[in-house]
């Protein structure tokens, strides 16, 4: 695992970064998604959460995982010593897509955003890695980790640590799957002992054990 600082300062706000959160949720690239767009607290932290896409719930509190998949997310956050508040001050919350790509037209759920779209966004996301330079990622869902891990089964990535060169440096990459109450897999085997393995490896990783007493100021 990478070696950190023994003191974690979490600075909110920054300028760059408010202004990079101003132009993306101005952003209009891709006329089958539906507005607004999605952004979270903008903190300078060690730690990115990446998503898949919001919800269609998500535009009424114009925050990332603010529905009822995010209280099954925060419920194992809190499980291992962050609450919902404590992860969103320190934790920058980012996602594949930014914007709800609508339902899933041959079926239930949300439709899966197209390559484009996928494209599109990515350029928002490869500007949040170069400003934050995390040392840890927090991948949810099947979309978010492929973008990192090249996997078929989400059997093959979760419950341990991975590691990628992303902007010139190692960073650390921790799948879990998607908390979406259509989701079965975290509720059998072997999906629910990965999912307890997974959230055990994240509970001690270095990092989330700093972010736990992190000090955090105004920049």
């Amino acid at each position: 695992m990478n070696p950190i600082t023994p003191q974690l300062t979490i600075i909110n706000p920054s300028s760059e970064l408010l202004t990079h959160q101003t132009q993306l949720r101005a952003c209009t690239l891709c006329p089958n998604m539906i507005r607004p767009v999605i952004t979270c607290q903008p903190v300078l932290s060690p730690v990115m959460l990446i998503g898949q896409a919001p919800g269609i719930h998500e535009a009424k509190v114009m925050q990332p995982f603010g529905w009822t998949a995010g209280k099954t997310l925060f419920q194992w956050f809190s499980s291992i010593g962050l609450d919902e508040a404590q992860f969103r001050e320190r934790v920058y919350m980012a996602a594949v897509c930014r914007c709800f790509p609508g339902k899933n037209p041959k079926g239930s759920g949300d439709r899966v955003p197209s390559e484009a779209e996928v494209s599109h966004c990515a350029r928002w996301l490869d500007a949040e890695l170069r400003l934050m330079q995390p040392q840890l990622l927090i991948l949810v869902g099947k979309l978010a980790i492929k973008q990192f891990l090249a996997a078929k089964k989400l059997e093959e990535v979760v419950g341990r640590v991975h590691q990628r060169q992303l902007t010139g440096k190692i960073v650390d990459l921790l799948p879990l799957p998607h908390p979406s109450g259509l989701s079965t897999w975290p509720h059998m085997e072997p999906g629910k002992s990965l999912l307890r393995q997974a959230l055990q490896t994240l509970q001690a990783h270095p990092v989330w054990q700093q972010l736990m007493h992190a000090e955090l100021k105004a920049d």
